[in-house]
């Protein structure tokens, strides 16, 4: 059975993440306790089971001591093409005052904006 994009998202962002938690010498357990998420929660990042929320991007990003931002490429909450990651989108994932449904309408609803700014204009 082929995966999906979103399945492939996950599934890389699990590879790139035990990837990091290898080269930082780290247990499963380890990382776990460090990010304050569930070891079985994190394992089933890991293995692509699950999509982890851009908060949860965000404590794993510190315990490991990279990029929230490149966590959110990986799991394709922000867009990957040079140029399109703005500080709009930054901006919403990093704002402690909305919840994670509430961040990812605003993004969808900024995604929407942009798209349709791009959509060439009939003449009259």
């Amino acid at each position: 059975m082929a995966k999906g994009k979103v399945g492939q998202t996950v599934e890389s962002l699990g590879d790139y993440l035990k990837e990091q938690r290898l080269a930082s010498r780290l247990s499963l357990r380890q990382l776990a306790q460090q990010a304050g998420v569930s070891n079985p929660y994190l394992s089933q990042i890991e293995r692509g089971l699950r999509k982890p929320s851009a908060d949860v991007l965000q404590q794993i990003a510190k315990a490991l001591r990279i990029s929230a931002e490149q966590l959110y490429l990986r799991a394709g909450i922000v867009s990957p093409e040079p140029g399109t990651t703005s500080t709009v989108e930054l901006a919403v994932l990093a704002d402690p005052g909305l919840t994670e449904r509430q961040k990812q309408s605003l993004l969808d609803v900024y995604q929407s904006f942009l798209a349709l700014n791009d959509q060439p204009t009939e003449e009259k």
